[in-house]
């Protein structure tokens, strides 16, 4: 029989007791439900009393294979506690404050139901319908958070969602400051979408569990079980409107010396200082989910010393509400993020793919390239990029990246969320499972960046093209003026073939613009919702990334429109100065193309006069 399910509260009693009502007289369980009050029902409190394991250890779990399995829990002070597993058994004594932990040696991959039996001086737990496998975590906010059942296709993926290999374990929302060491099992209110969702529990995947799992996650997982045919454990530890900044470890950001984190400190540090207790005594800053290093303690807190396979990332949107000074902080932050969530889980090479950031908004057109420009978003996706980058130059192969701003749509969760996740299972999939000849998943790559007669030409490590067969769009080109304009495309000419016609190297592109005579940076993909097409050829999913030449900040293109440069949030007066001369650019090309239209087409030109005079 499985740990005991007690409810701490009369609230979770009279829950049930509403839901027994509601089915004696006929009315669906969700009505139950939606009429539950606006709080967490809790069924198993964070730490038992007597002798408990830690809620992560339940019937239905998966443990990671091929590693050590650490197992913790809590008993009466000085009690001696065993674990059997696998027929493997180990023991350990409590400590005075009730903690004891045990390490079983690594297990094989099974699919084949295991028994965990946990043994005190006057108890026995026992876990049933255990699978050894892998075990990937999902961190990040509202995107990544986001269910199954609200996304394009997601329907179909609910309908077929019977996979007993897959187990899911959505971690429940907490806080730090300090780590915490265990969560509840409960029914868990959200504000946001106005209903309960069921927390804490491994389940056993079914098209009732999967619609309430993170669309991304489910999709992940999905296709890595049923390539690798081993058992996958999906443990959602996202949360959304988060930071960077909470998912990293406060002690962490203390240390660092940028100047953009020590101001973030000291900020956060102001508030808690002046904050004085209502009488209702409501938490103070140091309980915000964004406090720093919080979620970290609050959702991560309760997995430290967990065996994992790996993690995939999905975040960025509520740094992107701070201009400036949120893409400073997130390009200092965030691969020292990285490296604390692979220190937490023990394994420095651990395996971390990054989903950047989506969209968000209307579309980029050429009618409004450059207005589109002005967006803090776009900074953070080229960030994640560049972070992902500098990893994978520093030698680490387990460093993963996919595009999704091309997935588009005008709310900033966009619900094409399955493309998104099967992008990030190629990744896993090539690198950890073995497909990598079968399966190709990196970004085509910039080489290099050459100045040429008025012309850039950027160098490729791959074959690319639009994979429609039309015109490349989404880069920009500027000169000294940061005067930005939409590049024309061309492939590089590299001589002629046998009967004289021009031959291309598809892994050259030449960037140019009769409005920027001597360009010197290029950006591509630079909107929050961008015109952007370029992907590597062939029928491969793989986009450029969202990435730039210069350095310039927010408020400084183009040059000479404010005075100085902006360290935080542009007030409206200066957004609204950088965006008309932003649009001003927008129709200055506009203009320019309506010109050489009429230049190349003066019957068209002479057709408009007539109809001016009638």
């Amino acid at each position: 029989m499985h740990q005991l399910r007690v409810a701490s509260t009369s609230l979770a009693s009279a829950v049930r007791s509403l839901a027994a009502l509601a089915v004696l007289f006929g009315s669906p369980y969700a009505l139950a439900r939606a009429q539950m009050p606006k709080a967490d029902v809790v069924d198993v409190q964070a730490i038992g009393e007597g002798l408990c394991v830690s809620n992560f250890f339940q019937s239905n779990m998966v443990l990671q294979r091929d590693k050590p399995i650490a197992i913790w829990g809590w008993a009466a002070a000085n009690e001696a506690v065993s674990v059997s597993l696998g027929g493997s058994r180990e023991a350990a004594i409590a400590d005075p404050e009730r903690r004891w932990r045990v390490t079983l040696p690594p297990m094989p991959a099974s699919a084949t139901p295991q028994r965990m039996t946990i043994e005190g001086a006057s108890a026995t737990l026992t876990l049933d319908n255990i699978l050894v496998g892998d075990v990937w975590v999902l961190g990040g906010q509202s995107n990544m958070e986001f269910e199954l059942a609200k996304v394009e296709n997601g329907a179909l993926e609910i309908a077929s969602a019977n996979y007993p290999g897959i187990r899911i374990l959505t971690v429940p929302y907490g806080v730090g400051p300090e780590p915490i060491r265990g969560f509840a099992r409960l029914h868990e209110w959200s504000d946001w979408f106005g209903r309960h969702f069921r927390k804490g529990d491994w389940d056993v995947c079914t098209p009732e569990v999967a619609r309430e799992l993170s669309a991304i996650g489910f999709v992940f997982a999905r296709r890595v079980h049923m390539a690798s045919g081993v058992p996958i454990g999906v443990i959602d530890a996202s949360r959304g409107g988060t930071s960077v900044e909470t998912w990293t470890p406060l002690g962490v950001l203390r240390q660092m010396e940028a100047p953009v984190v020590q101001a973030m400190l000291a900020g956060w540090d102001q508030r808690v200082k002046d904050w004085v207790p209502p009488a209702e005594a409501q938490p103070g800053p140091s309980a915000d989910a964004n406090f720093p290093g919080n979620s970290f303690a609050g959702m991560l807190g309760p997995l430290l010393g967990l065996q994992v396979k790996g993690v995939i990332f999905h975040q960025g949107y509520n740094n992107a509400l701070d201009g400036t000074r949120g893409v400073r902080l997130y390009e200092a932050v965030f691969p020292r993020m990285i490296e604390s969530w692979r220190r937490a889980f023990g394994d420095p090479t651990l395996p971390f793919g990054v989903l950047s950031l989506c969209t968000d908004g209307d579309p980029q057109t050429r009618d409004n390239a450059l207005e589109r420009m002005l967006n803090a978003g776009i900074h953070i996706r080229a960030a994640q990029y560049q972070a992902f980058l500098a990893l994978r130059e520093q030698g680490d192969e387990n460093i993963g990246f996919a595009s999704t701003f091309d997935l588009r749509r005008r709310w900033y969760h966009p619900q094409v969320k399955v493309p998104a996740g099967e992008r990030i299972a190629r990744w896993a999939l090539a690198t950890q499972y073995g497909f990598a000849r079968e399966l190709q998943w990196t970004p085509p790559r910039l080489l290099g960046i050459e100045v040429a007669d008025g012309a850039l030409v950027l160098r490729l490590d791959a074959d690319v093209s639009d994979p429609e067969d039309g015109a490349i769009e989404g880069f920009l080109i500027a000169g000294e003026d940061r005067r930005f304009q939409l590049a024309d495309v061309a492939y590089a000419q590299v001589g002629v073939d046998d009967r004289g016609q021009p031959r291309y190297d598809r892994k050259q592109l030449v960037l140019t613009s009769p409005l920027v005579p001597a360009p010197v940076h290029f950006r591509y993909a630079w909107a929050r919702n961008p015109l952007a097409n370029l992907q590597v050829t062939g029928n491969k999913d793989l986009p450029f990334a969202t990435q730039r030449s210069d350095d310039w900040d927010m408020g400084t293109v183009p040059l000479g429109v404010l005075d100085s440069e902006i360290d935080g949030k542009l007030s409206r007066a200066q957004q609204s100065r950088v965006l008309t001369a932003l649009r001003a650019e927008d129709v200055r090309r506009r203009a320019a193309e309506a010109r050489a239209f009429l230049a190349q087409h003066p019957e068209a030109a002479e057709s408009g006069s007539s109809r001016a005079k009638d």
